[in-house]
């Protein structure tokens, strides 16, 4: 899992992802509605709404927005249409294993968008659960080490329950199983830390290593598909190399 931290850095640096601060907010809505509608518009009680409303905030989103979001979640909100979660599987470039979770308002438009993604880049979809078996699924954590050392980031994850914990360059991350990303975020939050990033990834069991182009050429896939409206999250099994890192901070 290590990298992932510096791979996120490095698109925010070169503004690939979310370039329009209008797609920032459509997918920081849609991933506020899903939490709203499976775990209620309570933030108290509902972890994934507390984490959804945070990044929202932190990206400058307007109040009114959020509060809007929470109760189309709710179903509070009559006027609103339909969005439901999507997540589809396939291979990319180079044979690298692909999950990525969508929500949308037109299932059968961003299936048809993925399947002409995938085609484009020399990949194809594949059947649910084709892929799936290749990847776990685990609670997440990214944060500065300026906020907390590795020593009390370790000491402190392995208590609240967490698999591993990892330095990232100026990053901590930490990995846990899913049934412990509560006690995570609350031991987090006792000690005062801002996690970047926080929520259920799916993590590869083994990882793909690739020549440098190669990489690149996956990377830049990945790019595609993350910047499409529907795309929530992109999770892949590529290992990226340091030698890959420096060839993409110079393109």
């Amino acid at each position: 899992m290590s990298g992932h931290s510096h791979w996120a850095t490095i698109r925010r640096k070169k503004g690939a992802a979310d370039a329009k601060r209008g797609a920032v907010f459509t997918r920081l809505a849609r991933e506020i509605v899903m939490a709203a509608r499976l775990g209620g518009g309570d933030i108290s009680g509902n972890v994934r709404l507390a984490l959804a409303v945070e990044k929202a905030r932190a990206g400058n989103m307007p109040k009114d927005n959020i509060e809007r979001a929470i109760k189309r979640g709710t179903g509070e909100d009559k006027d609103a249409g339909t969005i439901e979660e999507l997540t589809m599987e396939g291979y990319g470039p180079h044979g690298a294993a692909f999950i990525v979770d969508c929500v949308t308002d037109n299932r059968n438009r961003t299936v048809a968008d993925m399947r002409h993604a995938f085609s484009k880049n020399g990949g194809n979809m594949a059947e649910p659960g084709a892929v799936a078996w290749q990847f776990e699924r685990k609670a997440y954590f990214s944060f500065p080490a300026s906020q907390l050392s590795y020593d009390k980031a370790f000491e402190l994850a392995i208590e609240a329950g967490a698999d591993d914990v990892q330095e990232d360059g100026d990053n901590v991350e930490i990995i846990g199983p899913v049934d412990a990303f509560k006690t995570i975020t609350d031991a987090l939050v006792a000690a005062k830390v801002h996690p970047e990033e926080a929520g259920l990834r799916m993590i590869a069991k083994q990882d793909l290593e690739l020549g440098v182009e190669e990489t690149l050429q996956v990377l830049r896939f990945v790019e595609t598909i993350d910047e499409m409206d529907d795309v929530q999250n992109v999770f892949h099994n590529l290992k990226i190399s340091d030698e890959a890192f420096a060839a993409l901070e110079e393109e």
